[in-house]
């Protein structure tokens, strides 16, 4: 939906950047508070469907094998189909999301810069025209930044290399001798499934991988998500929650350790064009280099405004990057899970709320967003955000 033209800058109250979890949180509660999209606010999105990051995903990642798939806010997932793909139980959901709270998202737009605007509002750039806005929720995770690892001898290497961004899922892996890199969530199963139909596995990580035992419950969440909060608050690149949770030991991770699969190697020196050494003479030859090295906040476009400490990231408070009151991360860092992420979108509206409490002519009038969308005949949410 393409409301903008090209050349053309439009005025809105908040835009809000990303349509997955984090982004679509964001925009049902600026609906709650009586904002109404395209005249008060507008969500955009790069990809050409519903679903965000979760429409790329490799088609053997199964419903039933996403562990902690919150709802989003105000719509639950029911009846789910655990053996169909990830990718279309979460697209349609959160299609019909989009649909159920009437939240026009514009797709596909890409946004190229966010810079300062005048009359304090940010200018975002975009492939659909300029927006004027005063507030901005980013929302755009991390699908877009896959980490690629630079080691010597990398561009000679004969075979194929890959991302888990563009993993296909195993069947084109059967015959060949595949070396896995990485020691995430993503990783393990990548490697797991590609040792039923390959020729040989080899599985290599710059840590050893924690394995963890028992149930993972409130306690611990807060725990690791404390963790990953503290290194945002100090302006340092987020890491993601899981890895500092370790890895759960379910019975497929227990098959798979008794069998040898997850028979972890250190990281290799160098890359050769058959395989890869290590200094102390070892040697493996593979056909596949499979890179499940995580990926990076898909923030480039911030760069105009010069959010990022010394550290490399982006300081952030709360939801409230530190360097500008205006913009809100969400999905960034601490909330970057599910779960994270609703509440991040909830947190961001209430902040954005009292900003847009500041009239743009610096009288004290004290009306918001929310006020003037009841003014105009929208409807102010009863219920608290």
């Amino acid at each position: 939906m393409n409301n903008s033209g090209v050349g053309e800058t439009r005025e809105v109250d908040v835009v809000v950047i990303g349509a997955g979890q984090a982004g679509l949180s964001g925009a049902y509660h600026l609906r709650r508070v009586g904002l109404e999209p395209d005249r008060d606010f507008v969500v955009l999105d790069h990809a050409p469907r519903p679903g965000g990051a979760w429409q790329f995903r490799w088609p053997s990642l199964t419903y039933g094998k996403v562990h902690g798939m919150h709802a989003l806010p105000g719509m639950e997932l029911a009846g789910a189909d655990d053996i169909r793909a990830s990718s279309e139980v979460i697209g349609e959901y959160f299609d019909a999301y989009e649909r159920t709270f009437d939240l026009r998202v514009h797709r596909p737009v890409e946004v190229s810069a966010v810079r300062e605007g005048d009359g304090g509002r940010l200018s975002v750039e975009t492939s659909e025209g300029t927006y004027a806005t005063r507030a901005l929720i980013n929302a755009t995770g991390t699908w877009d930044r896959p980490f690629w690892p630079r080691y010597p001898g990398q561009e000679t290497f004969r075979g194929r290399q890959l991302h888990t961004a563009n993993y296909p899922g195993p069947q084109e892996f059967a015959g060949q001798r595949v070396l896995v890199v990485g020691g995430g969530a993503s990783g393990t199963q990548h490697l797991m499934e590609i040792a039923e139909v390959a020729a040989e596995t080899f599985w290599v990580t710059r840590r050893p991988p924690v394995f963890r035992e028992g149930p993972f419950g409130e306690d611990q969440g807060r725990a690791a998500v404390a963790m990953v909060e503290e290194r945002v608050q100090r302006g340092l690149p987020p890491q993601s929650v899981v890895s500092v949770t370790g890895l759960p030991l379910t019975d497929a991770v227990r098959r798979a350790r008794a069998e040898g699969v997850l028979d972890r190697l250190p990281m290799f020196d160098r890359i050769t064009p058959a395989g890869v050494t290590w200094d102390d003479g070892r040697s493996v030859e593979v056909d596949v280099i499979l890179w499940a090295t995580g990926f990076r906040a898909a923030i480039d476009h911030l760069a105009p405004l010069r959010l990022r400490e010394p550290g490399g990231g982006v300081r952030v408070e709360g939801t409230q990057a530190v360097r500008d009151a205006r913009i809100h991360l969400v999905g960034y860092g601490p909330s970057a899970s599910t779960i994270g992420a609703n509440r991040a979108g909830r947190a961001a509206v209430h902040a954005i709320t009292r900003l847009l409490k500041a009239p743009e002519d610096g009288t004290a009038t004290g009306r918001t967003a929310a006020d003037r969308a009841v003014d105009r005949g929208g409807e102010r949410a009863t219920t608290p955000v």
